[in-house]
């Protein structure tokens, strides 16, 4: 029997990266799966890939009247709702100086209010359900400066402090909360971040010489989703290749 048999769990941005990752992965152990995105072709060929046990709706999680259809097409598919990821985000680079009010709003939109919006929209569900988790995807950036990533980081930054007061209050309903806090993974929102030149700084940068795989993260979220963190609420998980414990580069 796997991790999450017969629970249900919605996941944003499950249409590539670690969103595709943690769908699958939340599949092949059990759940029934509600993957979530605004790439409507590429997240329904994901779902058509897991089969029976996915479903795909389009989401753009920074609209209120979405996620109430998104969570009812989940409800119609599965009768019920177990858990959430809210994995959905956007990356803006500029530094502070250089960030129009209009880029800032929409990485908030985006981060920030859409992971609101899904902890709101959801934990009703979820208590009905009996109790659950909520996964809220945060970042390294959210814990340590990065230069050029002032929206970004606010919006991280405010991740976490919804996180630990979704904590404090939903905990009494049975509802887990918990964050990640990915540091580089190879993602398509790396962009240009991803080849030889980049691979060769991380190796020189990270204690664990190489960038982070979006299955590495998904497997962080199905802990925080199974029965395995039963007793963990409120909490910060960094998963960065040791890039936080401190500073190096080697030769």
């Amino acid at each position: 029997m796997g991790k999450l048999e017969g629970r249900v769990v919605l996941i944003t941005g499950a249409a590539r990266g670690m969103g595709e990752q943690e769908a699958r992965l939340f599949a092949a152990e059990g759940a029934r799966v509600v993957l979530a995105d605004v790439l409507d072709e590429q997240g329904e060929d994901v779902a058509k890939d897991i089969g029976a046990a996915a479903l795909y709706v389009h989401l753009d999680v920074g609209e209120e009247a979405q996620w109430t259809a998104a969570v009812e097409r989940a409800l119609d598919a599965f009768g019920r709702l177990d858990g959430l990821v809210n994995n959905a985000g956007l990356l803006r680079q500029n530094t502070l100086l250089d960030t129009s009010t209009a880029e800032f709003v929409e990485v908030c939109r985006v981060n920030q209010l859409g992971t609101f919006l899904g902890m709101r929209t959801a934990a009703p569900l979820i208590a009905d359900a009996g109790g659950g988790t909520i996964v809220n995807a945060a970042s390294y950036a959210a814990l340590s400066a990065l230069e050029r990533l002032t929206a970004y980081a606010a919006s991280k930054a405010a991740v976490l402090g919804m996180t630990r007061v979704a904590a404090l209050e939903l905990g009494a309903r049975g509802i887990r909360v918990n964050a990640m806090c990915p540091g580089v993974v190879d993602t398509p929102m790396l962009g240009g971040a991803r080849g030889p030149e980049a691979a060769e700084l991380y190796r020189r940068m990270l204690p664990l010489g190489r960038i982070g795989q979006p299955q590495e993260v998904a497997r962080l979220a199905l802990f925080l989703t199974s029965e395995d963190s039963s007793y963990v609420t409120g909490q910060p998980f960094v998963v960065d290749g040791g890039w936080r414990a401190g500073s190096m580069l080697r030769p």
